[in-house]
């Protein structure tokens, strides 16, 4: 059995991050380009009609689209409030547009998940002006809301405290995601390496290097890592009606034990894989294959796809397409792949399990996502 170091593959995933990514990409810099589908390839991934339940679409191409057709694949476009990053992500009101109009010109392949301005947090109408923006969103076709690292990581109250995820003045918005039947995403915390001493062979560590202001290490009286996932399952345990997809395997892609202890503990939560198959390259072949196998209707396949007004699209979806190759070929095949000058053995996943993460989990776990295709 051919597996990867697990020094050498957290050097793999350490490259050098795009200052406009707004968490940790270790999907784009953790391998080098090894081509396109092939013609037999296509015909497999085309008939899964998968779904890529993770990307940040902010402008309407028709290369992009031309990519989706091609690929037969929908995406979930997500909205997500920076004040740190990208001008595109600062304002609430031109990024649900431009994600809506992604999904309006994208002939059926996209669909959006919203979300809510957190940094109005100590603002007394916080909760009810939430309410009502994720409605108006809700009468659009929103499927999803997603929660980000914002809470727990930089907003705080007017006492200076971190709010965290658990935080009463959100729980108003919680029911009401609920109520409407729709799911929560959730990226909440970072990988450990946010949390750790500097070392440049940890995972992400060049993310961090170049993103201060995440880096909660050096941040003095920041929350830990686990009292920002406490907080998050609090909300679990407090709203077992509301569906939560843990994006980027739950922020526990260091520790695959604790993925499942919470994906037995928590029937409402499930995670997906967006910008974290490298993690499950670093661990021993035949234990990624007895958990995948195990909560295959628990793990949704995503990816953390960008694509902003000032980016070359053409660059992008080359890319991209690359991407969603290689990350195929790991779970489908078992192939050695190159990564670096060294090999990672495939999964080889039966096609029922390939289906479950590639679409049938994402049509569970986010009602309507197809719907804009009918």
């Amino acid at each position: 059995m051919k597996t990867l170091a697990l020094p050498l593959a957290l050097m793999l995933i350490a490259g050098r991050q795009s200052s406009t990514k707004s968490t940790p990409d270790v999907r784009s810099t953790s391998a080098p380009i090894t081509g396109d589908f092939n013609d037999q390839e296509l015909l497999q991934f085309t008939a899964l009609e998968p779904i890529d339940t993770h990307t940040h679409i902010y402008e309407s191409d028709p290369v992009f689209f031309a990519m989706l057709q091609k690929l037969h694949l929908h995406i979930l476009d997500i909205v997500v409030v920076a004040d740190n990053n990208t001008p595109e992500r600062r304002d609430l009101s031109k990024e649900s547009k431009d994600v809506f109009e992604v999904v309006h010109n994208s002939n059926g392949h996209a669909a959006a998940c919203t979300t809510f301005d957190a940094y109005r947090f100590n603002q007394s109408d916080f909760a009810a002006v939430a309410i009502r923006q994720l409605n108006q969103s809700f009468d659009e076709g929103a499927i999803a809301v997603k929660l980000w690292k914002n809470v727990g990581m930089e907003i705080k109250d007017a006492k200076g405290n971190y709010i965290l995820p658990d935080d009463p003045s959100l729980e108003p918005i919680y029911k009401d995601i609920a109520a409407h039947g729709k799911t929560l995403v959730t990226h909440v915390a970072d990988p450990d390496t946010a949390w750790s001493p500097p070392n440049p062979t940890d995972p992400d560590f060049s993310y961090f290097a170049d993103h201060p202001e995440w880096y909660m290490y050096k941040i003095p009286h920041s929350p830990s890592k686990e009292t920002i996932l406490q907080a998050r399952d609090h909300v679990l345990e407090k709203n077992p009606d509301l569906r939560m997809v843990g994006a980027h395997i739950g922020s526990m892609e260091g520790d695959f034990s604790q993925v499942a202890r919470h994906l037995d503990r928590y029937p409402n939560f499930a995670v997906d894989l967006a910008s974290r198959i490298p993690y499950l390259m670093m661990q021993p072949r035949a234990d990624m294959i007895a958990f995948i196998t195990k909560y295959q209707d628990r793990l949704i396949y995503g990816t953390d796809d960008t694509l902003n007004p000032q980016d070359n699209v053409h660059q992008m979806v080359r890319r991209s397409e690359s991407s969603y190759a290689r990350e195929w070929r790991f779970l489908a095949t078992d192939d050695a792949l190159d990564f670096r000058g060294h090999k990672v053995e495939g999964l080889a996943l039966p096609e029922p399990v390939l289906r479950k993460l590639y679409h049938d989990n994402a049509v569970h776990w986010f009602p309507g996502i197809l719907s804009s295709s009918h």
